[in-house]
């Protein structure tokens, strides 16, 4: 009886273990992967005010074109996220919202990897209008 209790308690160590060292794994790979974003970008200001009629057109072309990966909310959690081999990024977080306007830009206009690039299919001023609307994720 006491042998099996120790087996017993063992195996339940040994499952939390695997079990927290999973999750950490998994917290890891919902991390955001390093993005260098040149100068000239980084220091660009964002010309088009953050108007109400930015903010909607902004929602309107998220919608269209990034909420599929990106989630409704901006958490990352759209209906392709899950295909993604990268994470999609949580717009709301601290990591999104302290980067620049203008390091928006870049990452959407030339896009990396799995983010396609918008340049071409989208004018500069929509764009914009896209940063402005995905500022409005903050937690």
């Amino acid at each position: 009886m006491e042998k099996t209790k120790k087996i017993l308690i063992h195996s339940v160590v040994g499952i939390a273990a695997f079990t927290f060292a999973s999750w950490g794994l998994f917290a890891q790979e919902k991390q955001a992967k390093p993005w260098e974003v040149p100068a000239e970008y980084k220091n660009m200001a964002n010309p088009v005010p953050k108007t109400d009629e930015s903010i909607k057109a902004g929602q309107g072309l998220y919608v269209k074109y990034c909420a599929s990966c990106h989630g409704k909310t901006g958490l990352g959690d759209g209906v392709k996220a899950r295909m993604l081999k990268d994470y999609a990024g949580d717009f709301s977080g601290a990591y999104y919202q302290n980067q620049t306007d203008g390091e928006h830009f870049y990452k959407t206009k030339f896009g990396r990897n799995e983010m396609p690039k918008y340049e071409g299919k989208l004018s500069d001023e929509n764009i914009w209008h896209m940063v402005n609307y995905m500022r409005t994720f903050k937690k």
